[in-house]
């Protein structure tokens, strides 16, 4: 008798004895078995709106390009214009087939003139490394899956600046959104970035190795503790990013998706010199203009709104919902779904079917939710 095939064992993060210890909830995400809550979603949501919070995203692709043509590289591979990123600076942008369907979407750090430093979603890691390395073929450049050597670890909240301050050499006030350089962390050397996926002030503090990991961990738990620090899970970023309109990959974006579609039509730099992968077909997306669009939904009612419903005007279908989730924030279940694109609020009455249930909704723009508003 043989053991039945129990599937390939779930990969973890430096941080997977802390999160044990701690009590998390743990799931398989992309193959990683990583935290999807602690206490509770609703509290840790809270607590990054309104204190802070602090994620273990280890899970993350990391991928060298360095070389003489690094740039020129990822000027080809990529959408963006990323030889004009500033040595210290960070560009979201993404990566697309030639079709202009989406691959990923991508952070990419300018770490020096010759070395960039590209994080991909962990689900798409391992076809960024792929496209990225095919795509170098002919540039005086290397691509490099660093991933196995790092640990990321995020602090998002009003009071991110004031735990990470006392335990970092860097002047916080100095570094702005989407910049990141190489600084000391509770001692630790590490990049650090303050970018984020909450629609909250805060930093991503890279490590190498990732080892280092529960060290920091542990030293930002305790100097968080007078500011309300918690742990956060999965579950809590996601509604984070979606009160913050900001897509996610699988949901908003995928191969049968251009930039266009999904209102970010501004990373795609049609201006810039020489060809890139997808530009013919992005030139032609954006003349003709897309046939749907990315909007906010709002629930009159109670009931979720889930990934899948369909939306509804006056009846009749016109789109479907991408992300759907009640928020904390504004106490109502909210919903990003892509519809037609001549529809507006004045286009009549909107609904979404759950489970053959039409519940009134408001349209409304993107995001829900914006820090100082």
């Amino acid at each position: 008798m043989t053991a039945p095939n129990q599937g390939p064992a779930l990969r973890t993060t430096p941080l997977h004895a802390v999160h044990r210890r701690a009590g998390a909830a743990l799931v398989d995400f992309a193959g990683w078995e990583m935290p999807l809550r602690y206490t509770g979603e609703r509290a840790e949501h809270t607590a990054v709106r309104e204190r802070a919070g602090l994620f273990d995203l280890s899970h993350m692709g990391e991928i060298h390009v360095t070389g003489p043509q690094a740039a020129d590289l990822l000027d080809y591979a990529l959408v963006g214009h990323l030889s004009q990123v500033a040595v210290g600076r960070a560009r979201y942008t993404m990566i697309t087939a030639a079709d202009g369907g989406v691959l990923d979407d991508l952070i990419v750090y300018r770490l020096a003139d010759h070395d960039y430093l590209v994080v991909a979603n962990a689900a798409n890691a391992a076809a960024v490394l792929a496209a990225l390395t095919e795509r170098a073929a002919g540039f005086d450049a290397r691509v490099e899956d660093r991933s196995a050597d790092y640990a990321l670890i995020a602090v998002q909240g009003p009071a991110a600046a004031a735990i990470l301050a006392p335990l970092t050499d860097a002047d916080l006030d100095t570094i702005k959104y989407y910049a990141g350089y190489r600084h000391t962390v509770a001692g630790r050397p590490a990049l650090l970035a303050r970018t984020g996926y909450t629609g909250e002030d805060g930093f991503e503090i890279f490590l190498t190795p990732g080892t280092e990991a529960p060290a920091v961990w542990a030293a930002l738990l305790e100097a968080g503790e007078p500011h309300g620090l918690v742990p956060a899970g999965l579950s809590a970023r996601d509604t984070l990013r979606l009160e913050a309109g900001m897509p996610l990959y699988g949901n908003e974006l995928d191969p049968g998706t251009t930039p266009y579609d999904a209102g970010l039509g501004r990373v795609v730099k049609l201006d810039k010199p020489g060809d890139f992968v997808g530009r013919a077909a992005l030139e032609a997306a954006a003349k003709a203009g897309p046939a749907r669009r990315l909007v906010g939904l709002v629930a009159r009612g109670r009931r979720p709104l889930r990934r899948g419903n369909p939306v509804l005007c006056d009846g009749r279908e016109v789109g479907s919902v991408t992300s759907g989730a009640p928020s904390p924030t504004l106490g109502k279940p909210i919903a990003m779904a892509y519809v037609e694109a001549g529809l507006d609020s004045g286009s009549g009455a909107f609904s979404v079917d759950v489970r053959g249930r039409a519940e009134e909704v408001d349209l409304v723009d993107l995001p829900f939710y914006k820090r100082g508003r």
